[in-house]
């Protein structure tokens, strides 16, 4: 079994602009207590709040933003450590969204959640971790 760090923010400190200072918090007491040869291993999904279950959904845009923030922070406990830990994103991915988000350099993929109580939305969303451009392909 491998822990998922769930981050994220609420719609009320995204729209104030308090992001980062959310994430660096929640990310504190884990890269603060543990040795990086624990963190090697680390999954972080970006899942702001606001987007959980509610339909909304970070853009691609906002998605890498909150990803290269995340990997910049792990960065400075080591370089090596942020390249290999994988920051995936969790909140409302859909067929439709899917490509856009993996198409992002900093997403390492996603944290499915009631998509994938569903066949056709999560096979879907399974082709565009593997070819971005699936759905804008196959859309129809």
């Amino acid at each position: 079994m491998r822990p998922i760090l769930c981050v994220g923010e609420t719609k009320q400190e995204r729209d104030a602009g308090r992001f980062q200072q959310v994430i660096d918090g929640q990310l504190h007491s884990v890269l603060s207590n543990f040795e990086s040869d624990q963190l090697a291993s680390m999954v972080i999904a970006y899942e702001p709040v606001w987007a959980i279950g509610t339909g909304d959904t970070a853009s691609a845009d906002q998605a890498e933003e909150a990803h290269h923030y995340i990997r910049g922070r792990i960065a400075e406990v080591g370089a090596a450590l942020a390249d290999g830990c994988r920051i995936i994103y969790g909140g409302s991915v859909k067929p439709n969204n899917a490509g856009d988000i993996f198409s992002q350099p900093n997403v390492d993929g996603a944290l499915v959640g009631g998509a994938s109580l569903k066949f056709d939305a999560f096979a879907a969303i399974a082709a565009a971790s593997v070819d971005p451009q699936f759905h804008q392909n196959n859309s129809g």
